[in-house]
Protein backbone atom coordinates (compact mmCIF):
# COMPACT_ATOMS: atom_id res chain seq x y z
CA UNK A 1 0.00 0.00 0.00
CA UNK A 2 1.17 3.02 -0.97
CA UNK A 3 1.01 6.55 1.15
CA UNK A 4 2.01 10.19 1.15
CA UNK A 5 3.08 11.97 4.58
CA UNK A 6 2.74 15.18 5.22
CA UNK A 7 3.98 17.20 8.04
CA UNK A 8 2.12 20.23 9.81
CA UNK A 9 3.53 23.86 9.15
CA UNK A 10 1.65 24.35 12.53
CA UNK A 11 2.08 21.72 14.70
CA UNK A 12 5.34 20.61 15.61
CA UNK A 13 5.88 16.85 14.71
CA UNK A 14 2.73 16.41 13.60
CA UNK A 15 2.24 14.11 10.72
CA UNK A 16 -1.16 13.58 8.18
CA UNK A 17 -0.89 10.32 6.34
CA UNK A 18 -3.07 9.69 3.16
CA UNK A 19 -3.46 7.15 0.32
CA UNK A 20 -3.17 9.62 -2.45
CA UNK A 21 -0.59 11.96 -2.92
CA UNK A 22 -2.51 15.63 -2.63
CA UNK A 23 -5.65 13.67 -1.84
CA UNK A 24 -6.98 15.08 1.59
CA UNK A 25 -11.15 13.88 0.90
CA UNK A 26 -11.32 11.45 3.73
CA UNK A 27 -9.35 13.90 6.31
CA UNK A 28 -11.87 15.96 8.43
CA UNK A 29 -12.54 20.21 7.57
CA UNK A 30 -11.25 20.49 11.19
CA UNK A 31 -8.18 18.48 11.15
CA UNK A 32 -7.04 20.07 7.99
CA UNK A 33 -7.81 23.40 9.41
CA UNK A 34 -5.96 22.80 12.72
CA UNK A 35 -3.32 20.96 10.23
CA UNK A 36 -2.38 23.60 7.90
CA UNK A 37 -1.29 23.45 4.19
CA UNK A 38 0.07 20.04 4.56
CA UNK A 39 3.82 20.09 3.34
CA UNK A 40 5.09 16.98 1.89
CA UNK A 41 7.61 14.96 2.93
CA UNK A 42 7.63 11.71 1.45
CA UNK A 43 5.79 8.97 -0.28
CA UNK A 44 6.19 4.79 1.16
CA UNK A 45 4.88 2.03 0.35
CA UNK A 46 4.18 0.14 3.38
CA UNK A 47 3.91 -2.96 2.42
CA UNK A 48 7.93 -3.13 2.17
CA UNK A 49 8.51 -1.76 5.75
CA UNK A 50 8.43 -3.86 8.70
CA UNK A 51 8.42 -0.53 11.01
CA UNK A 52 7.65 3.15 10.71
CA UNK A 53 9.75 6.08 13.22
CA UNK A 54 7.22 6.84 15.64
CA UNK A 55 3.81 5.46 14.54
CA UNK A 56 2.55 1.93 14.96
CA UNK A 57 2.71 0.41 11.14
CA UNK A 58 -0.15 -1.92 11.56
CA UNK A 59 -2.45 0.81 13.02
CA UNK A 60 -1.61 3.27 10.23
CA UNK A 61 -2.67 0.74 7.81
CA UNK A 62 -5.74 -0.08 9.23
CA UNK A 63 -6.80 3.44 9.64
CA UNK A 64 -5.63 4.29 6.18
CA UNK A 65 -7.75 1.28 5.43
CA UNK A 66 -11.00 2.50 7.12
CA UNK A 67 -10.75 6.16 7.79
CA UNK A 68 -8.34 7.25 4.54
CA UNK A 69 -6.03 8.44 6.37
CA UNK A 70 -3.61 8.80 9.87
CA UNK A 71 -2.76 11.21 11.91
CA UNK A 72 0.66 11.14 13.37
CA UNK A 73 0.81 13.30 17.24
CA UNK A 74 3.76 14.05 19.17
CA UNK A 75 4.16 12.19 21.83
CA UNK A 76 3.54 14.09 24.66
CA UNK A 77 5.86 16.37 26.79
CA UNK A 78 7.14 15.25 30.05
CA UNK A 79 6.42 17.80 32.83
CA UNK A 80 9.89 17.83 34.39
CA UNK A 81 8.19 19.94 37.27
CA UNK A 82 6.04 17.15 38.54
CA UNK A 83 8.35 14.42 37.81
CA UNK A 84 10.88 16.09 39.93
CA UNK A 85 8.41 16.42 42.45
CA UNK A 86 7.23 12.95 42.46
CA UNK A 87 11.01 11.78 42.97
CA UNK A 88 11.52 14.13 46.03
CA UNK A 89 7.79 12.70 47.39
CA UNK A 90 9.37 8.92 46.73
CA UNK A 91 12.99 9.70 48.37
CA UNK A 92 11.10 10.78 51.62
CA UNK A 93 8.68 8.12 51.68
CA UNK A 94 11.54 5.87 51.54
CA UNK A 95 14.08 7.43 53.47
CA UNK A 96 14.48 5.76 57.16
CA UNK A 97 12.99 8.18 59.61
CA UNK A 98 14.98 9.66 62.88
CA UNK A 99 13.74 7.78 65.77
CA UNK A 100 14.65 10.37 68.64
Amino acid sequence: MLCAIYKSPKKANTYLFVKTRDDFSDAPAALMTTFGKPILVTLVNLATKQKLGFADLKKVTNNLIDKGYYLQLPPPQENLLTEHKNRLKSQRENSPRDSN
